[in-house]
This record gives C-alpha cells, sequence and structure tokens, in this order.
C-alpha cells in the first residue's frame, strides 16, 4: 500500500481571527478567539492537510509598544525596540495557536504535534521603503516628545490629522524567510508549523553573514506567499474577514466572486477593485504565489473553510 503524496498549504490567518473587536482585545479574549480559529484549521488537518499557519500580529505589537512607553515614561525603563517586539508577538500568538490548535488534535485523535517557529524575515536595507517611512506604530505623542525623539532616537514622526504625532516605520519587501528549512523540516516530519508571525522580524544582511534586525514592519500576506513558493506548497490560504472577494464591495453593485483565473485577478487589481488597505495586499500575495509557480489560493473566513475547501464558498484564484 502506497502512502498518499502530503498536501501542504500555508494558512495565512488574519487579525481579526485574534481579535473581534475594541472590547475583546485581552489576553485571555485573544486566546479564546485562538481557540476558535484552531477549530477551523484542524478542521483542515482532518481532511488530509499538512500545514504552515502564519498570522498577523499589528494590534500585538501596538499593545506591547504602549506599554513600553508607558513604562519608559512612569518608572524610568528601558523601552523596547520594534524588531524585538515583532519577536514578542510571535512568541505570545503562537503560544495562543499552538496550544489551542494542540488540544484541538488531541480531541479528535489526530496524532500530530504543533511546533512555533520565530521567524526572520530578510528584506533589502536598499529597499525604497526605508526611504519613504509609512507605516504608523505605536501610541499618539505631543510635538515636543515626538520631535525630541526624531532627534535622539532617530525616530521619523509625522502629525496625523490632528490626533497627535505618530512614529512611522518602512514597510519593506520580504527577500527571503530565513527559517525557510527548519520550516521545510517540520512538514517533512508531519509536524504543524506555526510561523512567519507578522511577516517575520525584519533583519538586514551586514554581509559579513551576519544578521541585524531592523525597525520595520513587513506585509504577512506578502511574507506567506513567499514561503509558500518557496515551499513549493500546493495552496495557499488566506484567512480574512470575508466569506468572499466582491467586486465593488459594499456599493449596490457589489457582485461576489467565486472563482478567479490569475489574469482576471491582475486585471481587477490594476482596475483597482481592491482597496490597498484591506483586499488589494491579498489579491497581489496571492497574484506573487500563482506567477511564482503555485498551483490554487483561497481567500475565505475562518468559520467556512471547510465549506471552501469542498468548493461551496470562497473566492478560488486559479492559473488558467
Amino acid at each position: 500500500m502506497t502512502t498518499p503524496p502530503k498536501k501542504v498549504a500555508v494558512v495565512a490567518v488574519g487579525g481579526n481571527s485574534l481579535i473581534k473587536d475594541t472590547k475583546h482585545q485581552a489576553v485571555e479574549d485573544q486566546y479564546l478567539a485562538a481557540k476558535e480559529t484552531s477549530f477551523h484549521i484542524a478542521n483542515m488537518i482532518e481532511l488530509g492537510w499538512d500545514l504552515v499557519v502564519t498570522h498577523g500580529n499589528g494590534p500585538q505589537v501596538g499593545f506591547i509598544l504602549r506599554r513600553s512607553e508607558i513604562a519608559a515614561r512612569v518608572e524610568g525603563m528601558h523601552e523596547v525596540p520594534l524588531d524585538v517586539c515583532g519577536a514578542d508577538s510571535q512568541g505570545a500568538v503562537g503560544y495562543a495557536l499552538q496550544q489551542t490548535l494542540q488540544n484541538e488534535l488531541y480531541r479528535r485523535k489526530i496524532n500530530k504535534r504543533v511546533a512555533t517557529i520565530i521567524t526572520q524575515t530578510l528584506v533589502d536595507q536598499d529597499d525604497p521603503a526605508f526611504k519613504n517611512p509609512s507605516k504608523p506604530i505605536g501610541g499618539f505623542m505631543d510635538e515636543a516628545d515626538a520631535k525630541r525623539r526624531a532627534e535622539t532616537m532617530g525616530w521619523t514622526v509625522v502629525e496625523d490629522a490632528g490626533r497627535g504625532w505618530r512614529r512611522v516605520v518602512p514597510s519593506p519587501q520580504p527577500k527571503e524567510i530565513v527559517e525557510e528549512s527548519s520550516i521545510k523540516s517540520l512538514i517533512d516530519n508531519g509536524i504543524i508549523a506555526i510561523a512567519v508571525g507578522g511577516g517575520g522580524i525584519p533583519v538586514i544582511d551586514m554581509g559579513n553573514g551576519d544578521y541585524v534586525g531592523t525597525a520595520a514592519v513587513i506585509d504577512k500576506d506578502f511574507a506567506s506567499s513567499l514561503l509558500a513558493r518557496d515551499i513549493k506548497a500546493d495552496l495557499f490560504l488566506i484567512s480574512t474577514a470575508v466569506e468572499k472577494v466582491a467586486l465593488n464591495f459594499g456599493k449596490p453593485d457589489q457582485q461576489w466572486l467565486d472563482r478567479l483565473t490569475l489574469s482576471e485577478a491582475k486585471q481587477y487589481l490594476a482596475e483597482g477593485h481592491f482597496a490597498k488597505g484591506s483586499m488589494g495586499p491579498k489579491i497581489q500575495a496571492i497574484i506573487w504565489y500563482l506567477e511564482g509557480g503555485g498551483k490554487q489560493a483561497l481567500i475565505t473566513n475562518p468559520e467556512n473553510i471547510g465549506r471552501a475547501l469542498r468548493g461551496e464558498t470562497g473566492t478560488w484564484i486559479v492559473n488558467e
């Protein structure tokens, strides 16, 4: 009897899967949200998929930075660098997903282990994004504090629509998942990997074999797409807040999409159908995956993953 070939998927879990709304942001709330997400991911594992689960970390990093800023101001504690905040959030979110998913697999008598890898993502220090920081992070500051930090700490700060000043950092393109081979080893040994949290910790190559963390953020879906290409995943699934992708979203002529070809996805993206701050990056990430040899991609919300895999819902994007 031959062993069936592995079916490997990269599942990119959106922030809504961890924080439902502003009233449910506590660690306990996030754990319950992770538990719900893990239930849906376990459905996929039960269907025979080997997975790498990636996740966002925007709110979590923001909370860590805010605590750091308050502790520095009130207690004189040291502030935590952004790359370390990313590592902290990977550990915390990974712990919640790892534990809840392992518990769910145990309940279903599925003999698979789950492991979290603190993941670094290589970026190019000459990426144009470093000359144009645009991603707001951390809390609001008054003008005097913002300009002091700009002068003494090298921050780039901007005034935010009359609400105060904020730090902005670059969002460079991911070039390499540093721990790719370790992630692949877990998959090859039947272990579910949780990795590339928040797009990975941005690092630059110093040219002498050393990696050094840098103050930047990486789009989670872009980094997940890169990983999916590198490990030759059979499926790239983006789990987000909506059941399907739509044209003219939220307008009277809204049109839900069941299936798109690569060329149609590129056309609709170029025509501006997908907003830059929401669906646009997800479609772009899938385009890169398919152009890089990927087989198929799927966008749906967590509770509909099982139905979508059966072809009952979700938006499938495929090569021609």
